[in-house]
């Protein structure tokens, strides 16, 4: 598991360049050897040692992740200072975390509190997954998204609280960050052209015959008015999630 680590962070990591400096230099890879060891020993039932271990690992790397966390294979984390992986976390094969995300609760539930990511799942820079969630395979968490229900697979989840922004992430490239939708500003800018539109048509009432009832006809009958329609129910609805 160590070597597949190992692999996954020369695959992903344009900066690694040898084998000594990812192994003494990343604190992701080292957060993760000292999880698997605690991981291992919670298992087992031994008490306080792991939890010792533990601490001792976010002190190392500033990375804390509780030793009953399940931790695929392959998985990456980028930076990592800040990250939190609660108790009941679990972690799909070759995800991407990166700094000062949380992997949490909303509160003190008992049994399962902390959410499931699928494999090859993204998350942004200072995202918050809170609660018992599924997150999908392949889903891409933007950058200070906080996510609090259920994200599909392949779908890209932006905002607070979190809203699917994409419905295919099969073909997109993981680390283009550049390229995720910023669907606040796109409903903003169909409500500005929305309100645009209506000044035009009480001026057009103002120069013309036509009675209110005619023009919000026109208006209703306009294909952008039914798009922008569309997107802002979207975002007020979750977009799905």
């Amino acid at each position: 598991m160590l070597l597949t680590d190992l692999q996954t962070i020369f695959e992903r990591d344009p900066a690694a360049r040898n084998w000594l400096e990812v192994l003494f230099c990343y604190p992701g890879l080292q957060a993760l050897v000292f999880h698997r060891l605690a991981h291992w020993l919670y298992k087992i039932g031994i008490p306080f040692i792991p939890r010792l271990i533990s601490h001792l690992s976010r002190f190392l790397t500033g990375i804390e992740i509780h030793p009953g966390a399940l931790i695929g294979q392959g998985v990456f984390i980028d930076h990592g200072m800040g990250v939190v992986i609660g108790e009941t976390a679990i972690v799909g094969d070759y995800a991407l975390i990166y700094q000062g995300v949380t992997l949490g609760g909303t509160g003190k539930e008992s049994g399962k509190r902390h959410p499931t990511l699928g494999s090859h799942v993204v998350v942004g820079a200072g995202a918050k997954v809170l609660g018992n969630i599924q997150i999908g395979d392949r889903v891409r968490i933007g950058a200070g998204s906080v996510v609090l229900r259920d994200v599909p697979s392949n779908t890209t989840v932006v905002g607070i609280p979190g809203r699917v922004t994409r419905q295919n992430n099969l073909n997109s490239n993981v680390l283009d960050h550049d390229k995720v939708r910023d669907v606040e500003a796109e409903v903003i800018r169909a409500l500005f052209e929305r309100v645009k539109s209506l000044e035009k048509q009480f001026e057009q009432l103002e120069q013309s015959s036509l009675s209110p009832t005619e023009l919000g006809d026109e208006l209703t009958d306009n294909p952008k008015s039914k798009n922008s329609d569309g997107m802002i129910e979207d975002f007020l609805d979750g977009a799905g999630i």
